[in-house]
């Protein structure tokens, strides 16, 4: 307030006001007595300063004066009737308490509204319309003037999407004069829109006629204004694009924008998450922080792609604490730096530590006494795990066993454990080791701590991810490697997955395992050849696509349920339930689970590669052993026999073999 006293701008707005506020009731007596009113002078002058003050003040309680007129939009004028409207209604409410109302015209108050309205209305659009021909001399494309001046700096585009975000990338285009881009029209699929204009400018055609405008136009660039299109749609697009030899740039997803807050610096390249087409994830806010706003919250894994999104997300919610554990010391210092200088959460715990250290995770829980845990800590790499199948037993069963123990005994209320969909009817060590975890979580006592599991499929940009190696590939100048022709995943990005698990953690009761929708399969073969026309190359022309078979356990085709395990709709239309019974600790699986779980670290600790995979499938008959790894899983049970003779020397190589891992990952 006191600022806008200080700006002469201010008051010159409010003279004119005033004047404008005065010929409008002028005006008013003036029709209501057919051009004659001067037998109601003394009436007009008496009424004039209520008038006056009333419009005044509602005119600030409502910040007309707080905008500047050159950028008035409908939401002002919107506030403009409503504060005219006011004063009328507080102006007759004062002259009725005064004098009764008697001698006035009720319709003098009705035409001054109205005209007020008009005026006040009329003066601001005045200003802008002033401001926007000297901007940009009426606008780029209506005016040779312009065009003659800057035609050899602009570039040449035609704007995909007649909708809300293209009207207002025009509009910014045409009100900025420093951006270097000449629209030449709009193509839209809505036949309806074809042949009309926005701002001056013509919706050419569909989409479909990309190529034949670019050709007759000599358009430069495409700009795609379509923020909601689905991945099959966006594809499309770049297809077309790429038929036509024009570059092309896309808005972020609907997401990313908010409240409608659109700009031409928005403009990005065209990703594979674009093509992809996922939905923004919808989550209830108010669920999630009653159980994380003001509570210590530990992470697992909190150096990895997921564990540190799931960081990031957490913090949103303003928990008290967050202890970040993680083994890694140079991705646990990544994510403690993003916390204190990008995110500015500064209550944070870093443990630098193993999960299988059944005597630091206590001590994490005795000295913290985390309420909530997201266990994202885990191996997850088919292909090595395969070849080294006790550091699943160590790192995925025994570590989460470990921490869950922890939560249970030290009474956390909520634990979630980060499952993968390679669970379900596993062909490989890596998904039988995440079952056998979801088993346990399931065993758990829930008599304190709430026990749930979220299983979902592969992330975009995760660490071991097809997509950097694909990108890698790709600048090399290929070939890229596809195991198989045929081989399909479920994709979304990091920060949806995080997303719907945080969600998740809001909603079990115990036991649950909960399925995020991951929308339809993709062909990896299908994700490659996107990615390399992405850069702008051909498949199988500029980059060869070859094709190495499938790797050691797995499968053409993932799953996210096995049989027998129907699936429930929960309150969030992203995610879905098992439709099966928790185990429950007094269950006869649980015991046979606990039963087996000795022999199975007993194996590990021993490096037997086949015994550690009986076990497995023991505890989980539907697991199909992968015996094109046999030779690979003899080599260490080989060694480990040679050892025998010295039970001192096995419990040395089991210990090396830790601490490596421990140090180099997986």
């Amino acid at each position: 307030m006191l600022r806008s006293l200080r700006n002469p701008k201010f008051y010159l707005i409010v003279c004119i006001d005033v004047f404008l506020f005065a010929a409008a009731l002028a005006g008013a007596y003036w029709v209501r007595f057919d051009f004659a009113p001067w037998d109601y002078f003394e009436q007009f002058m008496t009424v004039l300063p209520f008038m006056v003050i009333c419009k005044s003040v509602m005119f600030w309680v409502f910040s007309l004066y707080k905008g500047m007129w050159r950028y008035s939009d409908i939401r002002d004028f919107w506030r403009l009737a409503q504060a005219t409207v006011l004063a009328e209604i507080l102006a007759v409410s004062i002259l009725a308490f005064l004098f009764r109302f008697e001698g006035y015209s009720r319709g003098v108050f009705v035409i001054d509204a109205v005209l007020t309205f008009v005026f006040a209305g009329g003066a601001r659009v005045s200003i802008r319309t002033y401001f926007t021909k000297r901007g940009t001399l009426a606008g780029q494309n209506s005016s040779e003037l312009q065009l003659r001046r800057r035609s050899k700096d602009l570039t040449r585009c035609v704007i995909l999407g007649a909708g809300s975000t293209g009207e207002k990338i025009l509009r910014e285009m045409i009100e900025n004069p420093q951006l270097t881009y000449q629209t030449l029209g709009f193509l839209d699929d809505d036949s309806s829109k074809v042949g009309r204009s926005l701002h001056g400018v013509p919706v050419l055609g569909g989409i479909d006629g990309l190529d034949q405008v670019v050709r007759t136009k000599q358009v430069q660039e495409v700009l795609i204004a379509m923020p909601s299109a689905n991945g099959e749609q966006m594809r499309r697009v770049v297809t077309l694009c790429e038929q036509a030899g024009v570059g092309f740039k896309t808005m972020p997803g609907i997401g990313e924008l908010i409240e409608g807050n659109v700009s031409i610096s928005q403009f990005r390249e065209v990703n594979l998450q674009d093509l992809l087409g996922r939905k923004q994830v919808v989550l209830d806010c108010e669920k999630i922080s009653s159980y994380i706003h003001n509570k210590v919250v530990l992470i697992t894994g909190a150096g990895g792609s997921i564990g540190s999104e799931l960081v990031r997300q957490v913090v949103r919610f303003q928990p008290q604490t967050v202890v970040l554990l993680d083994r890694a010391e140079s991705s646990l210092y990544a994510v403690q730096m993003e916390l204190k200088h990008e995110l500015e959460f500064h209550e944070y715990v870093t443990v630098l530590g193993r999960v299988q250290d059944a005597a630091v995770v206590d001590r994490v829980f005795a000295q913290y006494r985390p309420q909530v845990v997201f266990h994202a800590a885990a191996y997850k790499h088919v292909p090595m795990i395969e070849r080294n199948p006790w550091e699943a037993v160590f790192n995925n069963v025994l570590g989460s066993k470990v921490v869950m123990e922890a939560a249970a005994g030290w009474r956390a209320e909520r634990f979630v454990l980060v499952s993968t969909d390679k669970a379900v009817r596993p062909t490989n060590v890596m998904g039988v080791s995440k079952r056998v975890t979801e088993l346990i979580m399931q065993a758990m006592p829930r008599e304190h701590t709430r026990f749930m599991a979220v299983r979902f499929g592969n992330v975009l940009g995760s660490a071991g991810s097809v997509i950097p190696l694909f990108q890698r590939q790709i600048k090399r100048g290929g070939p890229v490697t596809v195991t198989h022709p045929e081989m399909t995943r479920y994709f979304m990005t990091i920060p949806e997955a995080c997303q719907l698990i945080v969600q998740a953690g809001g909603m079990g009761q115990g036991g649950e395992i909960y399925i995020l929708k991951m929308g339809e399969p993709v062909r990896i073969a299908d994700m490659a050849r996107d990615l390399i026309r992405l850069s702008g190359r051909e498949p199988d022309v500029d980059i060869q696509i070859t094709y190495t078979g499938i790797r050691f356990g797995e499968k053409l085709y993932e799953e996210l349920i096995t049989q027998g395990e129907g699936v429930v709709e929960t309150g969030h239309k992203d995610i879905m339930v098992l439709g099966m019974h928790a185990l429950g600790p007094s269950s006869g699986q649980c015991r046979r689970v606990f039963g087996l779980l000795p022999d199975l670290i007993s194996q590990a600790n021993n490096l037997d590669g086949d015994g550690i995979k009986t076990s497995f499938k023991g505890l989980v008959p539907e697991y199909t052993i992968s015996e094109s790894e046999y030779v690979v899983s003899k080599i260490p049970q080989c060694t480990s026999r040679v050892l025998s003779m010295e039970d001192t020397c096995i419990r040395q190589a089991a210990e090396i073999n830790s601490t490596a891992s421990a140090f180099y990952g997986p």
